[in-house]
């Protein structure tokens, strides 16, 4: 898919003034209001979103394309919470149909990569009563005394608080102790929408977007990183998703500690919102470029490829993201049960390489804290056409 570039929307006559408003901003590098967002989403043409965010992409990283090497671990889909659009994690009730690692089962999968050049493990899953302070800190000590070079990203606000809570500790005190565990920086999830009216109904119980903000806060004034996330595309309005991504703006501005922001599509399959129709590739599309031109602040905007496919992955690069996130080992199973396009979301580094380069784009391996790993831009493969059946998109 071609997007104009911003200089050819600024130059067409026919572009309405408050658009025209809003593209120069862009242009100067200006910050855009709340009521612009909105405006945004209610009026803004595919075109028009792509040329801006494509701008500011361009303008942060250019052609680059970012990916790591990473697996997955998910301790458990048993959870304490009923979150309606929820189709992994199964209830108390019904745990029999789920799955609780231990924490030496844990091990055994961190174990099996140990000859393979991973450089992340991600660990979130459901919310029990087992998986506590002390367990998660002596699991975090045992995969760096195991694997020092691996970075651990895990868990989200939603179980911190949980486990904080449950310990008598309070977040400050327990974000320090998960730190001195050896977590190095946190995940995106949980996030869902900020605003109360729409939170209560689709994940009541958890932690409050306030809790979560708070919880993220105090992350970063220990001198770390970590990411956010929106979960679009259910019950909530524009008007939710521009206060969502504000909040995040504010509090990037006061602590300049998140390095990404990943935009979760809703998936209606097997849970207790399968009644509502999922977004669009078009919304989809329109909802990257608006985040990426929003939050002036963040350095990234991710892609989750298997949730959305490789396709729309790939058509994302010419709407404000600047990474795929990673390989991914099928471990993956919490967006797979949800109806993600990727049932088995695993691809091999050429696959992904090649994935990129079909769009034009130079593929970068990362570490999680963005250090650049290798540089694939170059890197010769035996058929740069065609990937895993996928047949190479025009370049944009």
């Amino acid at each position: 898919m071609n997007t104009p570039c911003l200089s050819t929307i600024l130059q067409d006559p026919k572009l309405p003034p408050h658009l025209r408003t809003v593209a120069q901003k862009v242009n100067d590098g200006e910050r855009i209001t709340p009521a612009e967002g909105l405006m945004l989403y209610e009026e803004g043409p595919l075109g028009y979103l792509g040329a801006l965010a494509n701008h500011v992409r361009e303008r942060m990283h250019g052609d680059r394309t970012y990916f790591n090497r990473n697996f997955h671990v998910e301790p458990t889909n048993v959870c304490l919470y009923t979150c309606t659009f929820c189709s992994y994690s199964r209830r108390i009730k019904k745990r029999e149909d789920g799955w609780e690692y231990s924490l030496e089962d844990i091990m055994d999968i961190v174990r099996k990569y140990d000859d393979q050049p991973v450089t992340e493990v991600h660990i979130v899953g459901g919310v029990l009563p087992q998986y506590d302070v002390p367990f998660y800190a002596e699991l975090f000590r045992q995969i760096k005394a195991h694997r020092p070079d691996l970075h651990v990203k895990a868990l989200t606000p939603v179980e911190y608080h949980y486990i904080f809570k449950k310990a008598k500790i309070s977040y400050e005190e327990g974000m320090a102790l998960m730190k001195e565990a050896g977590l190095e920086s946190m995940p995106g999830g949980g996030a869902e929408i900020f605003a109360p009216e729409i939170r209560d109904q689709i994940a009541g119980g958890k932690c409050t977007g306030e809790q979560w903000l708070r919880i993220h806060e105090i992350w970063h004034e220990l001198g770390m990183r970590s990411n956010a996330t929106m979960l679009y595309g259910h019950i909530e309005e524009y008007r939710h998703r521009v206060d969502h991504l504000e909040q995040l703006r504010q509090l990037q501005d006061k602590t300049g500690g998140f390095q990404t922001y990943i935009p979760l599509k809703f998936r209606n399959e097997n849970n207790e919102m399968s009644h509502l129709p999922e977004s669009t590739t078009v919304e989809d599309l329109r909802n990257y470029a608006i985040g990426r031109i929003y939050l002036d602040n963040f350095d990234h905007v991710k892609a989750y490829w298997p949730m959305i496919g490789r396709t729309t992955a790939q058509l994302s690069l010419a709407f404000g993201v600047d990474d795929l996130d990673g390989t991914i080992d099928d471990t993956t199973r919490i967006y797979s049960m949800a109806g993600a396009e990727e049932k088995h979301p695993a691809m091999s580094t050429e696959d992904l390489v090649k994935m990129i380069r079909a769009v034009g784009r130079k593929p970068i391996e990362r570490d999680t804290l963005y250090g650049i790993v290798e540089d694939y831009t170059d890197a010769e493969f035996s058929d740069d056409k065609l990937y895993r059946g996928y047949t190479a998109l025009p370049v944009v």
